[in-house]
């Protein structure tokens, strides 16, 4: 968060007094405002700082104040953005695309009036949009940037704003620097140009984009498909988590011949409520709870489960009696030999060619990667920085030597013709690989059975600890800079021979100091004796600190235990205990 935003006590109430004095044009907000009057912890709450407006644009909580997602801090935003791209001579306008959750649709709309307020053209779609759409809709309409209304996979609570540069990415540091310093400039209600929003389709300066792009976006991920052959006799359970996947997902399945797809009925429609899984993450099982009991009634080969924006694509698979969940490392790897098996089998595997994933993610994508003589590129977390190594392939006009780039919390894309996460290819790749094995008498948990035999059993996991409120943000910058100055010697009983200071951009094994080729972030990485690992980094997007935990060995039960171990001493680690 922007420490320059933070305020105590009096200047909490004043702020609080200001925005009770002035006609609340969402009578939600001025409910709100009167329901805390004398409530010193809720006003505090919801007026201690500014939402900050990083590299993922804005992401907090519903409601009321300058700490919260409404119709004035969007409103602020989007103009600090205007100011900016106006500043830089922007000439074509902006994209725009929402979700399911709550006021998105109203979010949106009050993004595009003041964008046309002031002179840029907003594309807005008219319908509910996954995120990599839009990211599309931003190269394909040749924008200068792009808004998605959508707070992902977070509980309902929350919504977002996630900006993005021209080049389809979300924006870059410098960029969202710039913004933020536009937004500082503000005062929230008197600085804001604004238009009504049916005036400024009449004169043409919001656009509705066509149902064109739409199937121009569908076209291109079907280019991206693996097989030739339709996936039929493939059945499958999908939910799109009451969010925007199940047009583009439905579609994609019909058109690569998955024929039998049985969708969740209760999570069908949208509904920023998400009341059958308050946690819309298809990385929980809590989540999948109702595609689950829909399985053992329907008996599919696959479940598969997209969040609210669909970028993130989750499965469980059929295995005997019962559906296993496979994690997003599980999923990544075996994309990456389904990739490159099948490109080799049908004799196009590019030269030189190129895999990315993240820090984080498993190491098995190193070995898998070799076997194939595929490179393996690390960057941080965050598909913009996969989507900059697109970027950089496509200046040299060799984007076909990307393969696939992926993450551990569910994100995979298979080509250039977007720069996000996409979980709509993703589906297709999913279900084209799950009918493959299964011309072969095998399921996805099998074929990982069989690269864990050939490359060793990783084994990953993430431990949370949450921090709500300013008193957690607080605590979490005191973990972080507590660990910076007092490395740990040991782990869990596990001596550390390594560590990386991805903020000091400093690597060290040993005697050995090497500097990291990386842009700075506050990401801090520990290797222990016996090639284990344990990586701690506070959320981008969520108010909690993150530690990854990763193990290899030569059975299953051997890395699961160390994983065990480590993620038994995380606290510790962290000084909470």
């Amino acid at each position: 968060m922007v420490k320059d935003f933070k305020r105590k006590g009096v200047l909490c109430m004043t702020e609080y007094e200001k925005w009770l004095s002035v006609p609340m044009e969402d009578a939600d907000l001025a409910e709100e405002l009167r329901s805390i009057q004398g409530k010193e912890e809720e006003i505090n709450d919801r007026f201690y700082q500014d939402l900050e407006f990083g590299t993922a644009g804005l992401r907090g909580v519903l409601g009321a104040g300058t700490n919260r997602m409404n119709i004035y801090t969007v409103r602020k935003a989007t103009q600090g953005l205007a100011n900016y791209l106006n500043r830089q001579g922007a000439k074509t306008g902006v994209a725009i695309a929402y979700d399911s959750r709550i006021k998105s649709d109203v979010f949106a709309r009050e993004s595009a009036a003041v964008l046309a307020a002031n002179g840029l053209t907003a594309y807005l779609y008219p319908w509910l949009s996954p995120t990599p759409t839009l990211s599309f809709a931003v190269r394909y309409l040749h924008c200068d940037a792009g808004i998605c209304i959508t707070a992902s996979h977070n509980p309902a609570k929350y919504n977002g704003y996630k900006a993005y540069g021209s080049d389809g990415c979300q924006i870059t540091a410098e960029m969202a620097s710039g913004v933020q310093e536009e937004m500082n400039a503000l005062d929230i209600f008197k600085d804001v140009k604004t238009m009504d929003f049916e005036e400024g389709v009449k004169q043409g300066r919001i656009q509705y984009i066509p149902e064109s792009v739409q199937d121009a976006f569908l076209d291109r991920v079907y280019d991206e498909r693996i097989l030739e052959e339709p996936c039929t006799g493939l059945k499958v359970v999908y939910t799109p988590l009451n969010g925007t996947g199940l047009v583009g997902v439905t579609k994609i399945l019909q058109r690569i011949g998955v024929e039998d797809v049985t969708v969740v009925p209760e999570q069908e429609k949208p509904d920023g409520n998400f009341t059958t899984c308050p946690y819309p993450n298809p990385e929980i099982r809590q989540a999948l709870k109702k595609g689950l009991e829909l399985c053992r009634k329907v008996s599919p080969d696959l479940l598969l489960a997209t969040d609210p924006d669909c970028d993130r694509c989750g499965i469980a698979v059929k295995q005997g009696d019962a559906y296993e969940l496979m994690t997003g490392n599980e999923v990544g790897v075996l994309l990456l030999d389904f990739i490159a098996r099948s490109r080799v089998e049908q004799g196009k595997m590019p030269k030189d060619p190129i895999a990315v994933t993240t820090i984080v993610s498993t190491d098995m994508a190193d070995p898998v990667a070799e076997h194939y003589g595929i490179r393996c590129v690390r960057v941080l977390t965050g598909f913009k920085y996969i989507g900059d190594q697109i970027a950089l392939l496509e200046a040299k006009g060799e984007e076909d030597r990307f393969l696939l780039g992926f993450e551990e919390s569910y994100g995979y894309l298979s080509g250039g013709y977007v720069r996000d996460k996409d979980a709509v290819d993703a589906s297709m790749l999913i279900c084209q690989m799950a009918w493959y094995y299964k011309q072969k008498g095998m399921t996805l948990v099998d074929a990982m059975e069989a690269l864990y035999r050939q490359f060793g059993y990783y084994t990953n996991a993430v431990e949370n600890f949450a921090f709500e409120g300013e008193d957690g943000m607080l605590a979490m910058g005191k973990i972080m800079d507590t660990l910076r100055q007092n490395a740990p010697a040991e782990i869990a009983g596990r001596k550390v021979t390594g560590w990386s200071d991805y903020k000091l951009s400093i690597r060290k094994d040993g005697e050995t100091e090497t500097v990291i080729s990386l842009p700075k972030s506050n990401v801090l990485e520990y290797r222990l004796e016996g090639g284990s690992k344990v990586i701690v980094r506070p959320s981008g997007t969520e108010p909690k600190i993150k530690v990854y935990l990763s193990a290899k060995g030569e059975t299953r039960e051997e890395s699961l235990q160390v994983v065990q171990v480590l993620g038994e001493s995380a606290r510790k680690l962290l000084g909470m205990e």
